[in-house]
């Protein structure tokens, strides 16, 4: 079982301090931006092996810009993600350097490491193409590697389909993993599987993950939602700062730093545990979040 003593002891710190605990911002859509598109199906894992200093430097970034929590470039380093017939252990190095670059960016600096597992398949995504028994084998080896490859904890990033969720939450409850879960939903309310989005906060209030938060939606989005939704009692944002859509391959900034901290600000009364930002961010963001947050308490 993974020690939880720094993660513990950072979430009461802040808890002290009456604030919550800072996510970092985007990660591979502001690599794309900064590198160009990649030329794979992994996306911007593939900067792990070709720009790996890039990689370090963005950690790095958000981490003298506030963050408590820098997030490893895993998104795309999940085997459903890859070529088909890919070496598993192919697979596995790819999971191992974004943690271990992680790592090296961190140093001894009190930070968390949080192992990003994305969906198995697309983020918005639809329809499935993968099986139920598929879709268990990804993630039961993504989560399993970035834990073993040092991760604090698990985000489970911009979940959308319930299958996937009750697969990833049974996973981490049995082998006793340290995990959060972030949801993604329609601005009506619903996963993209179609069930309300309350129905999977109730469900995973039952198995008490280390926070239930909502990513790559607006801040329009997260209102109704604190509006309409009954909050987990651990539960945190880290909202879409981009302009254009949400499946564009390159994502700009539409919201400024400024603006961004202030919509923020607006919904520190409902006592998140963790806020951050989602694509279209950057180290602007979280360093405005971090003097927001300072100024508040």
């Amino acid at each position: 079982m993974k020690d939880l003593s720094r993660l513990k002891e950072k979430s009461n710190n802040a808890r002290i301090s009456g604030r919550p605990l800072l996510l970092d911002g985007a990660v591979g859509s502001l690599l794309i931006n900064r590198l160009g598109v990649p030329k794979s199906r992994v996306w911007a894992s593939e900067f792990n092996d070709s720009n790996p200093e890039e990689v370090i430097r963005l950690h790095r970034d958000y981490i003298e810009a506030g963050a408590d929590i820098i997030t490893t470039n895993t998104f795309r380093t999940n085997p459903a993600a890859r070529e088909q017939g890919s070496d598993i252990s192919a697979t596995v190095n790819k999971i191992k350097s974004g943690v271990l670059l992680a790592k090296e960016a961190a140093g001894n600096k009190e930070v968390l490491i949080a192992g990003s597992n994305a969906p198995a398949e697309d983020c918005y995504q639809i329809e499935r193409t993968l099986t139920s028994a598929q879709l268990e084998k990804n993630h039961q080896l993504h989560i399993s590697k970035l834990i073993e490859s040092g991760a604090d904890f698990i985000l489970n990033e911009t979940q959308g389909h319930f299958d996937e969720i009750k697969i990833i939450t049974g996973f981490c409850s049995r082998e006793y993993i340290p995990y959060a879960v972030s949801l993604f939903c329609t601005e009506d309310l619903n996963l993209l599987s179609g069930e309300p989005v309350q129905e999977a906060i109730d469900y995973l209030n039952d198995y008490s993950p280390l926070f239930v938060s909502f990513n790559c939606i607006t801040f329009k989005h997260l209102s109704r939602l604190i509006a309409d939704c009954k909050l987990p009692e651990s539960w945190g944002c880290y909202l879409n700062c981009g302009s254009g859509k949400v499946t564009d391959i390159i994502l700009k900034c539409g919201i400024a730093p400024e603006d961004y901290s202030r919509q923020i600000k607006s919904v520190l009364k409902y006592k998140p545990s963790v806020v951050g930002a989602c694509c279209g961010s950057g180290p602007s963001h979280i360093k405005a979040l971090k003097e927001m947050l300072e100024n508040n308490h």
